[in-house]
Formats: structure tokens, sequence, C-alpha cells
């Protein structure tokens, strides 16, 4: 049997935050992590309910050992509402926040800055809440995705998103035949790089495809090759696919064992041959990461 290079935690499972009836479900659907969404599933009559509803889930679990990890996914700054998001939610301790329209350096240092605040004034550990940015939702974060390097070590991952990008750009659609058009594989190519800039996690977008798995499967495994570590889920249907497809064969494991062993026989060596092919420092990093170190 094959086995799990990165576990459950391949699939982060959104979740409305307005829909309490949904949460232990959720809990005990196998998603690697929640996302508890307070911002587009949440119409704005709803939101004060909705953080009441994430503060007393959160409080009544024990967030150093529960499983999954809770994410809260928080309005953007120019909503006007992150502030109260973040005042309801960080006293009961989230994994991390995810943060939407992330537009650069100065989006991020300001939901940080709320962090620092914030912690500080309830007893949470400094630095104890990450965020996950979603960071190419908007024309303008197509640019900036370079600056979130070295703003933060709070920055657990970047993924990025393509609705709310082909509503800003004014586009008919964002994929044809189910595949992604040119404008989203850039702004998923770009988030690959970013993250890698930044030393963080990249994760891949949701997919559309519920009822599809074929379609879902095809992006899982474009996104492992290309180097995305998770992927974001709407629907609990979607979670095995996921979970199946981010893992890497056993051959690949045991191409990346046969890897480490060659350069722990020769550690001070810059470069190898394996099987007759040349393998250096970067091939060492690959299969470090494929085998979880």
């Amino acid at each position: 049997m094959n086995a799990p290079s990165i576990r459950s935690e391949a699939a982060l499972l959104f979740v409305p935050a307005n829909r309490p009836e949904r949460f232990a479900k959720a809990l005990a659907s196998g998603a690697g992590a929640l996302i508890l969404d307070l911002e587009d599933s949440v119409p704005p009559a709803a939101k004060d309910e909705a953080r009441a509803g994430v503060a007393a889930l959160l409080a009544a679990r024990d967030a150093a050992t529960a499983a999954p990890p809770v994410w809260v996914r928080v309005n953007p700054a120019a909503s006007g509402l992150l502030l109260r998001d973040l005042a309801a939610v960080v006293p009961a301790r989230p994994f991390g926040v995810v943060l939407p329209k992330c537009c650069g350096r100065a989006s991020l240092e300001t939901l940080c800055h709320q962090l620092d605040a914030l912690e500080v004034a309830f007893g949470v550990p400094p630095g104890a809440t990450r965020v996950l940015a979603i960071a190419t939702e908007t024309g303008a974060s197509m640019f900036r995705l370079g600056e979130l390097a070295g703003v933060s070590e709070r920055l657990w991952g970047i993924t990025w998103g393509g609705e709310d990008l082909a509503a800003e750009i004014g586009a008919l659609a964002n994929r044809e035949g189910g595949r992604f058009t040119e404008p989203y594989r850039l702004a998923r190519s770009l988030c690959l790089y970013a993250a890698a800039a930044a030393g963080v996690r990249a994760v891949d977008t949701v997919s559309v495809a519920i009822d599809d798995d074929a379609a879902l499967r095809a992006e899982c495994e474009e996104a492992l090759r290309d180097g995305f570590v998770a992927k974001m889920a709407i629907h609990p249907r979607q979670l095995p696919v996921i979970a199946e497809a981010f893992r890497y064969t056993d051959e690949q494991r045991r191409w990346a064992e046969r890897v480490l062993a060659a350069f722990a026989e020769q550690p001070q060596a810059g470069a190898l041959q394996l099987d007759g092919r040349m393998i250096d420092r970067p091939h060492l990093r690959l299969a470090q990461r494929m085998l979880g170190r």
C-alpha cells in the first residue's frame, strides 16, 4: 500500500461559519484541517452570529491537541470587518487565520500587527496564530506576491484563487474543458514561486468539480507534481480523492530513500551518480521533502 507523504493534511475543507450544524460532521470528515469561513459564505446580516459560533466551537476544543486543526477565514481588511473577526476568534485560539484578498506586504503587515496586539490582550502566546494568505484574488495582488517573503514568521503558507480574480478582470469564465485558462494558470504558478521565496507551503485552490472525480484527481495530481503540498476543498465528497491523489508512489518514495542514503554515505559530496544519472543538492532537498524530513 502506498504511504501518504503528508498524511491527511493534504485536504483543507471549507465550512460556512454560519452553519454550526455542519461543524460536527466536518470535524469527523477526515479532512486534514477545517477552514471556518466568515467571508464569502456568510451574508452581512449573519456575520455576528457566525463569529459567535466559531468562537464557541474553538473554545470547546483543546487547540493544542485537537485534530483536525481549525482555521478561520476572516474578512479582508478593506471590508472594515477584519478587526471584529479577529477580536471574536483570537481568544479561542484557532490554529490560524486565512487572509483573503491579500495584496502584498501591506495586507499581511496589517493583519499581523492586529494579531500581535490581540494575542497580548487575550493572553495568547505571541505568534501562535498562523496565517495562510490567499494572494491572487485582485489584479494588484498579482504584482505583489514577492512582497510576502520575510514579512512575518506567522506566514504558514500561500494559496491562490481564481473565482474572485475572474470577477476582478471581467472574464466570462476561468476554465475551458475543465482546465484553468492562462490568466489563472499564471496566478497558480506565481503562488508556487511566492511560497518558495517565502519558505512556506504552497496550497492549491479549490476545485469546483464536486461530482467529477476524474477532473478533481487531475487537478490534484498536477498540483502535487508541480510542488503544492495540499489542496483546499469545498465539499466532503472531495476529500477521499484529494487524500489519495496527494500521495507519492512507492517507486517515488524508494527513489527518495535512495537519494538520502547516497548522500548519507558521502555527506560532503555536492553531486553524485544514481542509476546512471547525476543528482545534486536540489535532489536531496526534494527527497527530504517527499519523506517529510
